[in-house]
């Protein structure tokens, strides 16, 4: 993709997200915390999640990427093995490595503002390897880019996933938070 999407405001969850989530995984929400960014469709494309969800269990995960033609896409590039040419990279290139190292401290900074969960990894392989760029890319959806290089370099390879319009139908009426449902 030429221009990723812009950067969007946290927001609280509404009904209306939270039926959209929803109907994008097919569960209701665990640990909802809040939308981090808004697809330019407008329904939320990466949810914030609880470090510990709410019988307990450390939940390292914290940007929550949710939208299926998004998620659909980057299960595309990681059957290609862009991860495994992301990780060869890391071993190859210090000062890539030394960005990704800055992309983890981030993400547990981010994390460990909610919640410090001692001796949890951040999320996506991060420090040394990439395990999973659906994180790396909610992560740079989150950030902004420069923050993630390799979320970044995987959000680039993505289509325009909103421009067939929204994912999911889901009736807005600017309704009340969805606290009761965390």
């Amino acid at each position: 993709m030429e221009t990723p999407p812009p950067q969007t405001d946290r927001t609280e969850p509404t009904e209306a997200d939270v039926a959209a989530f929803k109907e994008q995984l097919g569960r209701p929400p665990r640990g909802l915390r809040a939308i981090a960014h808004r697809c330019p469709c407008g329904e939320p494309d990466v949810v914030e999640t609880a470090p510990r969800l709410p019988d307990g269990t450390p939940f390292p995960t914290t940007y929550y990427l949710t939208c299926p033609r998004a998620n659909s896409a980057i299960g595309t590039l990681e059957a290609n093995g862009v991860m495994k040419e992301m990780t060869e990279r890391l071993g190859e290139d210090p000062e890539l490595a030394a960005a990704y190292r800055a992309a983890h401290e981030d993400y547990i900074a981010r994390r460990d503002a909610i919640e410090v969960l001692t001796g949890f990894p951040s999320a996506g392989g991060m420090p040394d390897r990439v395990k999973c760029l659906h994180v790396l890319v909610a992560h740079s959806l989150v950030a902004g880019p420069g923050v993630n290089p390799l979320g970044d370099e995987a959000l680039a390879m993505l289509p325009e996933w909103w421009a067939k319009g929204p994912c999911v139908s889901v009736e807005r009426d600017g309704g009340a938070g969805a606290e009761d449902v965390r």
